[in-house]
């Protein structure tokens, strides 16, 4: 699936609405008068920055819910639930840049398939599962090997678990944006 443009805007202002009620103990926004496109289910990862680091990643690997309701619970769940931090203060809500990954489905893959840049990837063992999203290979520079070591790690697995016949490989695509992708577009659009 890849979304026009709009339509991307559209799932970054959802994402915020999302964070902003959350934090302000308001309603969340409507999501029934969304774009058509935005109603197929599908998976679905929302990343948060603030300054540059990571503030918050959550998501949904698949999804029987409406895509803009993955992404705006996902938002939520980005902001307030990620274990790894303190829930989104309000004086920090305008510093948040927000990034929306829209998954493809699962498929099984071949460690020598795997693209860089382009899969995501899912190990799993068992009831342990590890995901790193495509970008994140991109981000550190890592070979497929390396890729699959540090899915295996993520999963809780010894890094070579990739090799065991008994662990199971899938991979994904992502649809990546960002609210940086529109300001420069904006930035560019005023400078002509």
């Amino acid at each position: 699936m890849s979304l026009p443009s709009q339509e991307r805007r559209e799932l970054l202002a959802l994402a915020r609405q999302a964070i902003l009620a959350a934090v302000h103990r308001t309603p969340p926004p409507d999501t029934l008068r969304v774009s058509p496109a935005l109603t197929p289910p599908s998976g679905a990862f929302v990343t948060l920055q603030q300054g540059g680091r990571l503030r918050g990643c959550i998501g949904q690997v698949e999804s029987a819910e409406p895509l803009a309701d993955t992404v705006a619970h996902c938002a939520v769940a980005a902001a307030m639930e990620d274990p790894r931090f303190t829930p989104v203060r309000a004086e920090e809500i305008a510093d948040l840049e927000i990034e929306i990954s829209v998954l493809s489905p699962l498929a099984p893959v071949r460690p020598e398939e795997i693209e860089i840049g382009r899969h995501g990837l899912i190990v799993s063992r068992g009831r342990t599962r590890g995901l790193l999203l495509p970008q994140v290979a991109v981000e550190f520079h890592w070979a497929r090997e390396r890729f699959l070591q540090e899915t295996c790690r993520k999963a809780g697995l010894e890094p070579s678990a990739w090799q065991d016949p008994a662990v199971r490989i899938e991979a994904f695509t992502a649809e990546v944006f960002s609210e940086a992708d529109y300001r420069t577009e904006q930035h560019a659009q005023a400078s002509d």
